[in-house]
């Protein structure tokens, strides 16, 4: 996976799984309260339906209760009696009163005429439950609801009833009646429907909203990987083009170093050493004179191959360390500009890496070359510490100063600067009219006892 396709996934995937993971939550969640409100709802309304039929059993027996009261065990004529009445207790096509014996011999059914004088006690409903007996058991533990399957008169069709059952137990008689529960269920279910086309609905609406919000987001994050890209692909072609210029900066000024003035010297040296041979030859008195003319001109030609070794890289900075490379490049500094240089360096510890003793050095480098090129000073300071184990670093002088939003591009400056980011060091500038003072900061990190340390880890 390239970097491209690896930036889209860490931006595109954990927003989709968010909301996938919201979706699906909420989904539940809805889910869940509607189910929770519509068992609410169903049992509200099957409790509704306990209190009415027991309250039709209720007024059914408030009823026969004279005629019952005042009969004996075996008074036909009262049994005749209430049977008719409980007969004529009709509350619409699917309300009425049932009666059976212990036995389970039907006496009122005015739904299913059928049944009576017949022995129901082995009846059982597609459900496996045997009907009649268990409504007679209801009634003789002292009566109470039975939910069972019945063949609803209006419709012909078997639905689920509740049943409420009493005893009239000097008769041996069961007396009830009940409620079809084929339109509870049928709410409840219009009610599910209803609940699911809303969660229906609300997953659309989300997915409405979630989807643009996707691809929204995917193609702003395109168009940032491509901005920061092209940006990316422009710095690399700016800081290798800085890098080719630097280069070949380097690369004329010391063609030209060795072109006018090593070249010269050498070259002047050679037509002496000349002089000097055909004066030998001749016995000439001064020739001695003309060889000592041209050892002058090797030492100083020996002189500039060291200073620009030096300038490219100090032996000193290998051998005794930052410190005597940074009083070094004063004293030359100071030799070769006649600007007054200090250095106070009292304070540092020289626990530096030595690439980072490299970038410090590099830093005053470039700094001291600003220095003697556009600054006029007159005077310059360095001083050199450390503070908690960081290496610190500041070079101050007296010159004009410069603009930091005009000057503070310069590739000088960014060279310092991306030599102290490599360690994540900072650079600060202060410039004004009375000079300019440079702060170089190494982290804890360029010390040599903190890369040991990361090295063990």
């Amino acid at each position: 996976m390239t970097l491209r396709h690896q930036i889209i996934a860490l931006a595109i995937v954990p927003l989709v799984i968010s909301i996938l993971a919201i979706t699906t939550f909420i989904t539940w969640q809805s889910a869940n309260l509607a189910k929770n409100s519509i068992d609410t709802f169903e049992q509200n309304m099957l409790k509704t339906k306990e209190a009415e039929i027991l309250n039709l059993t209720n007024l059914a027996l408030s009823a026969i209760q004279t005629i019952y009261d005042k009969a004996g065990a075996d008074d036909e004529a009262a049994k005749q009696q209430v049977a008719a009445i409980l007969t004529s207790l009709d509350y619409g096509k699917d309300g009425y009163f049932f009666v059976y014996d212990y036995d389970g011999n039907n006496i009122v059914h005015p739904r299913q005429s059928f049944r009576h004088g017949h022995n129901w006690l082995d009846l059982t409903d597609p459900d496996g439950d045997k009907v009649i007996a268990e409504l007679i058991a209801t009634a003789k533990a002292g009566g109470g609801l039975h939910q069972y399957k019945w063949q609803k008169p209006s419709t012909g069709q078997i639905a689920d009833k509740l049943s409420f059952v009493v005893s009239l137990d000097k008769w041996h008689w069961v007396v009830g009646t009940g409620v079809y529960l084929d339109d509870v269920f049928a709410q409840s279910a219009a009610a599910n429907a209803v609940t699911r086309a809303n969660i229906k609905r609300t997953f659309v609406i989300v997915a409405l909203i979630a989807v643009p919000s996707v691809l929204v987001v995917f193609t702003t994050c395109m168009l940032l990987t491509f901005h920061e890209r092209r940006m990316a692909d422009s710095r690399l072609k700016e800081l290798t083009q800085r890098v080719i210029d630097t280069q070949e900066e380097e690369r004329t000024r010391l063609a030209r170093e060795l072109h006018d003035g090593i070249s010269q010297t050498l070259l002047g040296v050679r037509y002496a050493m000349d002089l000097a041979g055909r004066k030998v030859r001749t016995n000439v008195d001064d020739a001695a004179l003309t060889i000592e003319r041209c050892v002058e001109a090797l030492n100083g030609a020996i002189k500039e191959i060291r200073l620009l070794s030096h300038d490219l890289r100090p032996r000193v900075l290998d051998d005794l360390g930052l410190t005597a490379a940074l009083e070094a490049l004063c004293h030359h500094f100071a030799e070769r500009t006649g600007i007054e240089t200090e250095i106070d360096a009292s304070g540092f510890a020289g626990m530096l890496k030595a690439e980072a003793s490299t970038a410090l050095y590099r830093v005053a480098q470039e700094a001291f070359n600003n220095v003697e090129r556009h600054s006029g000073a007159s005077k310059l300071s360095v001083k050199l510490w450390s503070d908690g184990g960081r290496a610190r670093m500041t070079i101050s002088d007296n010159g004009t100063g410069f603009d930091g939003a005009s000057g503070g591009s310069g590739l000088g400056l960014r060279n310092m600067q991306e030599r102290m980011a490599h360690f994540r060091g900072l650079l600060l500038i202060n410039s004004s009219e009375t000079g300019t003072t440079l702060t170089a900061m190494m982290p804890r990190s360029a010390n040599i006892a903190a890369g040991k340390q990361a090295e063990a880890a």
